[in-house]
């Protein structure tokens, strides 16, 4: 078990369901996605459970599918993660934050400043999802005919972690003394300049916002290639993970923690939450039939769209109810790719067969009782595979309150979840340090 006894949650809120049929199961709510109102009272039932998160994905381009699949997408349209973050903050008090940013179409500068900012107002509850964007459709929105190479976009935004963090070092957390009778307002000694100059980036600074509350926003990041690994184990605090078992799972977690420990780093300063649907019934038979009723709404178009963008190639145009030929490596995701083809061979699936469990969603699910549900997750935890789990409710808003009204209490009885929130910032509640400022050091600080 982890912290004690509690495992850690996030939600997994953009889009609202990650499964292509969620806004259209019976009762559910198709405009979730653009509906203010709702997402409120969503944020707020997470917190009422104790969550650790509200976890919301970004992506950065919308013609990245065929029409005929795209006009089945709920995703077509929804909220800009930073503007619906910060009203978010506003209508909860204690829930985490965490906002995708993009390493390959967004400028350190900009990233720094905006998530400096939603640290400031949401109290100390700001996260960063670091991604490369996978998407080579995202590069025509910003200007470029071709997605920059894999391995490039991981030094880009390996040099962008180095940058924004170093931009949120800029000023000593006592910088700002606003002496009204001297009339100085800050320290010219408390502020640093970067001056970075590296392969990608010239980033002068300072960053004209204060030390973000946490020093810095919680650092996430979810990528499991090989690069995706290494660079969660020099710089993540928590790994949104996509492992579809509890042997992948405990892989990865003892990869990834054992390259922290090879680095120098605590182990015990990365949460690794996978990816989990859950579905919650009176019965295990009455989940699984709400699983088939979700699978069943996912045309076969948005199907076959779906697998195409996981193996970076066009799907359509092989054969659907032969085998899955041989797929070339592309630009695209390499852990997307790797995760399709292995399922097709492990479960010796038609490109059809495959294309549906890609379609609606190919990871991790718990489908039972919410007692069922609680066993899984406390194998996960004693095997050890992970430190708690990003849940990904199968529709809204039944699956989240089946979650939050069955199975949280059964995770409580059990002691895996805790009754009340420990502190009042992300950090605190995941148990994670404050970051020293490397510009200015405790200790430095001390003895002036």
């Amino acid at each position: 078990m982890t912290d004690n006894g509690r495992m850690h949650l996030a939600a997994f809120m953009r889009p609202i369901s990650i499964h292509t049929g969620a806004w259209r199961y019976p009762g559910g709510t198709p405009d979730a996605n653009f509906n203010f109102p709702a997402i409120v009272k969503y944020a707020q039932r997470l917190e009422e459970a104790r969550f650790d998160a509200f976890f919301m994905a970004d992506h950065l381009a919308l013609l990245n599918m065929p029409m005929d699949a795209l006009k089945r997408s709920a995703t077509a349209t929804s909220f800009e993660p930073f503007t619906l973050l910060s009203a978010l903050s506003m209508a909860t008090e204690n829930l985490g934050l965490i906002a995708t940013g993009s390493t390959s179409f967004d400028e350190p500068f900009h990233l720094a400043r905006r998530f400096a900012s939603l640290d400031h107002i949401s109290g100390g509850r700001a996260g960063w999802n670091i991604v490369t964007t996978s998407n080579p459709d995202a590069a025509k929105n910003f200007g470029l005919e071709e997605h920059l190479d894999h391995a490039e976009r991981y030094r880009r935004a390996r040099e962008f972690y180095d940058v924004v963090t170093g931009l949120w070092d800029s000023w000593a957390d006592d910088a700002f003394v606003r002496d009204v009778e001297s009339g100085v307002f800050f320290d010219p000694d408390k502020l640093h300049t970067l001056d970075h100059k590296g392969e990608f980036f010239s980033v002068h600074g300072p960053l004209h916002v204060a030390r973000p509350m946490q020093g810095w926003p919680l650092i996430v990041q979810a990528g499991g290639s090989e690069a995706g690994r290494q660079l969660a184990a020099e710089t993540a605090e928590a790994i949104f993970a996509a492992q579809p078992n509890i042997e992948a799972g405990r892989e990865f977690y003892a990869d990834v923690k054992g390259q922290m420990m090879t680095l120098g780093r605590n182990p015990d300063h990365l949460k690794i939450l996978p990816a989990c649907l859950v579905v919650v019934g009176d019965t295990v038979e009455e989940a699984r039939e709400k699983r088939a009723v979700l699978d069943s709404k996912v045309h076969l178009d948005s199907a076959i769209a779906s697998l195409s963008i996981s193996l970076g190639h066009d799907a359509s145009r092989f054969d659907l109810d032969g085998p899955l030929p041989d797929i070339p490596d592309s630009n695209a995701s390499k852990s997307g790719r790797e995760r399709a083809i292995r399922m097709a061979e492990r479960e010796n699936l038609t490109v059809r067969q495959l294309a549906q469990r890609m379609g609606g969603f190919s990871g991790l699910a718990m489908v039972g009782t919410a007692e069922s549900i609680a066993d899984e997750m406390e194998a996960w935890l004693d095997t050890p595979a992970c430190d708690g789990f990003t849940i990904m409710f199968p529709f809204l808003p039944e699956g989240l309150d089946l979650f939050v009204d069955r199975v949280v209490p059964e995770l409580q009885r059990r002691g895996l979840l805790r009754r009340e929130y420990v502190g009042k910032t992300l950090r605190e509640n995941m148990g994670l340090p404050r970051p020293e400022n490397r510009f200015f050091p405790i200790s430095d600080q001390a003895a002036q």
